[in-house]
This record gives structure tokens, C-alpha cells and sequence, in this order.
């Protein structure tokens, strides 16, 4: 099987005649943590719905463990073994806590159920305490817990939080960050994406810095701390 948990090469896509991504290879090994920076609008979010196949690239390849994922739907990438926290946390306000983690229980592809229920609550004290409230009863940090366990109890082996942070409160997104390195060293491959690069290069294995649809940095955060300059034109920083 793949080293590679997830694989895209040459991708080229396209919102009508705008010309999005520009021949972009992004990879994330086994049990690796890849952040994706970059400032608005410059193809963070397009390069992740593209691993999904929500968006369709004109040209390229995505594959997960090795597996192509030209002309399968998003729930057959999903079945693979990729988990998506996406930007707006979309979780079911009318359904509880409770229903939310449940509904997306089961087993990952090689059948372990290494997340369950009880890990999740474990994990997300907060949550324990709110189960039978509705999801739109919850704070913007809670709802961003739940949606992170309730991707976790998919079991799967790749984890994508796109703007895990945004918009919560500083002490609430410390939460968030802890928990997102528990996720990491439990093994699953994690790609974030999110406005505060410091949090992420204390997480992450590689950076990946896209700008205009096209990669202009790839490597540590050492690497990328060493680099003021280049933080400065590409990050804001």
C-alpha cells in the first residue's frame, strides 16, 4: 500500500473561465501533519475540495493510498479514509450532541474503531456535558469540538480542518489546538489550514505556502521561520 495517505499531481482547476489552481502537487505522508498557508483567495480552499472531488480538476490526479480518485463522489473519497472539518463546521443544529457524534460512528477501512464514542467525550469534556443540547444550542468553539469529533468518529486516516480556529475566542482556540495535537500524535495524517502559522509549524511536520494557485514554499517551520522575508510577502507577517 501507498505511503502516501494522500497524493495530488499537475492539478489545474477552474471556476467557470477563472483559472484557480495552477498545476499544484500537495502530498501528505502516513501519519504526517502538512500545514497549507497562504492569504485569502489564493486557492487554499479550492486545493482541499479538489482532494475531495468536490471540485473536479480539468487537469491532474488525485490519489488516496494510492487509489485514483477520478469520477468518484465525495462519499466514496470519504470511504478511503478522509475525514473533512470544513470552514463554517456544518454541523446538524437540529439534532443533539449526542445524535451528532453518533450518526457518524463506524469503523475505518481496515475495520478499527479506534475513535469511539467514549474516547470522543474523553477528549471533549465540554461535549460530555452538553449531549443531549442541540447543535445550535452550542458556543462557536463547542460546535467547532463537535465537528472535529465527529469526524474522528469516522476512524479514518486523514483528517483535512480547514480554518480549524477561526473566529473563536483566544483561550477557546488554545482548546482547539491542544486537541488538534492529540489527533496528530495518535497518528492520523493531518492537513490544517488556518491563519495562525506560529500554532501551526508547532504542529506540523511540512508547510506548503500557495499563492495565486501555485506553490511558493514547501518545507519546515524552521525553515520557514528562518525565512522573514518570505513571511512577510506571502503571510502578512
Amino acid at each position: 500500500m501507498s505511503e502516501l495517505a494522500l497524493q495530488a499531481h499537475g492539478l489545474h482547476c477552474y471556476y467557470g473561465a477563472s483559472h484557480i489552481l495552477h498545476g499544484v502537487d500537495f502530498s501528505v505522508g502516513r501519519g504526517e501533519a502538512v500545514g497549507l498557508m497562504g492569504r485569502n483567495g489564493v486557492g487554499k480552499s479550492t486545493l482541499l475540495k479538489s482532494l475531495l472531488n468536490v471540485v473536479s480538476p480539468r487537469q491532474g490526479e488525485v490519489k488516496v493510498f494510492g487509489r485514483s480518485t477520478r469520477g468518484m463522489d465525495i462519499h466514496d473519497v470519504a470511504r478511503l479514509g478522509v475525514a473533512y472539518v470544513p470552514e463554517g463546521r456544518g454541523i446538524f443544529g437540529n439534532l443533539s450532541v449526542r445524535e451528532n457524534l453518533l450518526l457518524a460512528a463506524r469503523p475505518g477501512i481496515d475495520g478499527r474503531r479506534e475513535w469511539h464514542y467514549d474516547r470522543v467525550l474523553q477528549t471533549f469534556p465540554r461535549l460530555a456535558e452538553r449531549l443531549q443540547h442541540g447543535g445550535q444550542q452550542l458556543s462557536g468553539g463547542e460546535q467547532q469540538m463537535l465537528t472535529i469529533g465527529r469526524a474522528l468518529m469516522t476512524n479514518s486516516q486523514v483528517l483535512i480542518l480547514d480554518e480549524a480556529t477561526e473566529g473563536l475566542a483566544p483561550l477557546i482556540a488554545l482548546e482547539i489546538w491542544r486537541i488538534i495535537r492529540q489527533i496528530r500524535e495518535s497518528g492520523i495524517a493531518t492537513i490544517l489550514v488556518d491563519k495562525n502559522w506560529k500554532a501551526i509549524t508547532k504542529l506540523t511536520d511540512r508547510n506548503v505556502i500557495l499563492v495565486k494557485g501555485r506553490v511558493v514554499f514547501e518545507g519546515t517551520g524552521d525553515a520557514l521561520r528562518a525565512q522573514p522575508a518570505l513571511l512577510a510577502e506571502y503571510l502578512g507577517v
